[in-house]
């Protein structure tokens, strides 16, 4: 090695990595909400019965999300992620040979089940891997993808069944195996420590370990979980990711149908418009992460990761009142377009509190914090559904997402990124005689 080389980016290939990966996800999440309409007709579901299929994902994926992060703050991630990619790849495919509600339902479960822990996973090779300064701006990038993703989804699958008449099923058994060639070259190549991998030099592997805090020993037990789960910190983290999370599944579920019941756009917008909310947060989960570093870098952590998250919030509840009330379709349209865009600056801000507080634990600090939000997605879809069966209104649902909006903004304010969930073990192991 000469002296003076500078650092490899061997890194920035990790992230390329997960932004892929995040884009792969939300193509085979998202897909559904498109096909929904089709996938009713032909097994003949009713709208209350589709809530529970969307549903089915949402609560295997919080049940399954803190057993799968702490199996790979444990394992490491490489391992872990291989198999949760294999085994949703596997369920998405299965979902082409439902033939009933009730087979629907438990393929969904099982698909929910398999991709419970990637998100996590996801945090915990950020933690190993990106520099402390870098990771807001990171975390923005790789949502960008995966947004870009979901919002791409509705418009690919549109013109399959539009242009190329490929049946709502044989759509399915396509996206899933994109995930088997993703996991295959993955494993091959990833390892979950910066030293471990062969093309890491020395430059880059200092740059990345230099703001990396010591690793504090791992409780065990009872004293993990109580210490985990009794922190007011990590309790409002949860609080505040609630809304998120229901924006986005309204968002890849029923939104779809809603512009179309509610507003009653033609097929040829239909696509366009389902796919704006996500399209617009492409910017906005970037924007999110870049001005949390910045803040963060000028004023400390609690202001980066606070202001932006919360502007987002407080925007999106005015913009989801307003497009509640609008009864020019259009405008109701791009308000809830506006909405999503505006909730999702809370997510790279979210996330890389994750990394600031979790630290070693990154992965199930993570994973309790999407499974709170995961609650909200689990019954979001039932309320939906049961607001237009009893009350025949579509908008009702988005003044509840208006109040989960104000709720959001006040958890951000007991959210401190500056105190780490093991804080008594982190300074012992800091302090500890060498």
């Amino acid at each position: 090695m000469s002296p003076g080389q500078p650092p490899s980016r061997i890194r920035h290939v990790v992230v390329a990595f997960m932004v892929t990966l995040a884009m792969v996800t939300y193509l085979d999440r998202a897909c559904i909400g498109a096909m929904a309409h089709l996938i009713q007709a032909d097994l003949d579901l009713s709208l209350d019965q589709m809530s529970h299929v969307f549903s089915a994902f949402a609560l295997a994926y919080a049940i399954f999300e803190i057993p799968t992060a702490w199996w790979a703050d444990r394992r490491g991630a490489r391992s872990v992620l291989t198999r949760i990619v294999l085994w949703w790849s596997v369920f998405t495919m299965a979902t082409a040979g439902a033939f009933s509600y009730a087979s629907m339902v438990v393929t969904r479960f099982l698909f929910g089940m398999g991709e419970a822990g990637a998100w996590p996973c996801v945090a915990r090779v950020f933690s190993r891997w990106i520099p402390v300064r870098e990771r807001g701006t990171i975390k923005g990038i790789f949502f960008s993808g995966a947004y870009a993703a979901g919002a791409a989804t509705p418009l690919l699958v549109g013109w399959l069944l539009s242009e190329w008449q490929v049946p709502w099923r044989a759509i399915f058994v396509v996206f899933g195996l994109i995930g088997f060639v993703w996991a295959a070259v993955f494993y091959v190549w990833f390892r979950d420590e910066p030293a471990e991998h062969p093309a890491v030099n020395d430059e880059e592997r200092g740059l990345i370990l230099a703001g990396r805090h010591v690793e504090a020993p791992l409780l065990r037990g009872w004293p993990y979980w109580r210490r985990l789960l009794g922190q007011r910190n990590l309790l409002a983290l949860c609080a505040m990711y609630v809304p998120n999370s229901v924006t986005f599944y309204f968002c890849i579920t029923w939104l779809p149908t809603y512009l179309r019941e509610q507003h009653h756009f033609d097929k040829g917008e239909l696509g366009l418009l389902s796919a704006l909310p996500l399209f617009l947060s492409v910017g906005t989960q970037f924007l999110g992460g870049w001005l949390s570093d910045r803040l963060s870098a000028r004023w400390g952590l609690r202001a980066g990761r606070r202001i932006p998250a919360m502007l987002g919030y407080g925007g999106a509840g005015v913009f989801i009142v307003i497009a509640a009330s609008s009864g020019e379709p259009r405008v109701a349209a791009l308000f809830i377009a506006l909405t999503a865009a505006s909730c999702m600056l809370t997510t790279a801000p979210a996330w890389g509190t994750v990394l600031d507080i979790g630290r070693e634990h990154a992965a199930v600090v993570g994973a309790t914090m999407n499974t709170a939000g995961q609650i909200g997605a689990i019954i979001s879809p039932i309320v939906v559904a049961k607001s237009v069966l009893w009350f025949n209104d579509w908008n009702f649902p988005l003044f509840l997402l208006g109040g989960l909006f104000a709720i959001g903004t006040v958890a951000w304010l007991f959210v401190d990124p500056e105190r780490p969930v093991f804080a008594a073990e982190t300074h012992q192991a800091s302090t500890a005689p060498a």
